[in-house]
């Protein structure tokens, strides 16, 4: 019976990743806000959970893009993360996420909150038409930092793409040429677009029904707590476990379902 319960509840899941690019690879950008070094070590703390997550799930990942913080951490990274569904399932992680601990970095032990925003975007097949005029976009090239060998900081092959109209910006390091750099990066940019698009008709189908929409990216979406106790909690749908550890090692499957659910419930906790 409950085999049977599992897969009913699997299909029911299944049922509502029905986005217009649910289906999609996502693409994932991390990064560091407020907190000082402490955010810069929480953005690489998410970066390793989300990739645990897509391990434990048979999704493939690729490092698009990281840039370390010379104390610890990252300032920000982008991976690839290639599945079934993929875009479906993270897409709600867009928002920031906070951590509430005792700092390793203070000496006088204090509790720190440090803040890291997330944005998901899906990863757009090239035929897929997303409106990108170069006039719109300003470049910049810059010897690639990091991991990748000498060859990494001989040539300034990395590639920044600031989108004038919405402000965006994607950058690029992980290829061997400015030209491979380049066209990753406007495929990022595409993904961010689409993303927008996205939202905008989610709003408008919100407020037909007169829902609210789906928080965005500068919303506050989920706090992390390791002092005075242990417990993740999600803002939008009430989800909390009180395993901290678990969550960053990648168990974030029942935040993402809870999120479906939410959605598909019109935003009622």
């Amino acid at each position: 019976l409950k085999r049977l319960e599992k897969l009913v509840e699997e299909l029911e899941l299944k049922g509502l990743l029905n986005g217009l690019h649910d289906a999609s690879d996502a693409l994932l950008t991390i990064n560091a806000r407020d907190g000082g070094t402490d955010a810069n070590d929480w953005a690489e703390m998410l970066l390793r959970m989300y990739l645990a997550w897509a391990k434990d799930h048979g999704y493939e990942t690729e490092l698009i893009d990281r840039q370390d913080n010379e104390e610890a951490g990252i300032n920000s990274a982008t991976i690839a993360i290639r599945g079934p569904m993929a875009y479906g399932y993270l897409k709600g992680e867009s928002g920031i996420h906070r951590l509430v601990r005792i700092s390793p970095f203070n000496a006088e032990g204090k509790r720190q909150t440090s803040f890291a925003a997330v944005d998901v975007s899906p990863d757009l097949p090239d035929e897929v038409e997303i409106e990108l005029r170069d006039e719109d976009i300003v470049e910049q090239v810059y010897r690639a930092s990091g991991p990748g060998g000498q060859h990494v900081n001989k040539t300034s092959s990395a590639v920044r793409l600031l989108h004038v109209p919405t402000g965006i910006t994607v950058s690029c390091q992980s290829e061997r040429s400015q030209h491979q750099n380049r066209a990753t990066a406007l495929k990022m940019l595409r993904a961010r677009l689409a993303r927008i698009e996205e939202e905008k008709r989610e709003a408008e189908q919100a407020a037909k029904y007169k829902q609210m929409p789906k928080t965005g990216f500068g919303a506050q979406i989920r706090s992390y707590f390791l002092h005075p106790e242990q417990r993740v909690k999600d803002t939008r749908t009430g989800q909390m476990v009180s395993s901290f550890h678990s969550v960053l090692d990648g168990n974030i499957q029942d935040f993402l379902d809870a999120y479906l659910r939410w959605r598909a419930s019109g935003n009622k906790n």
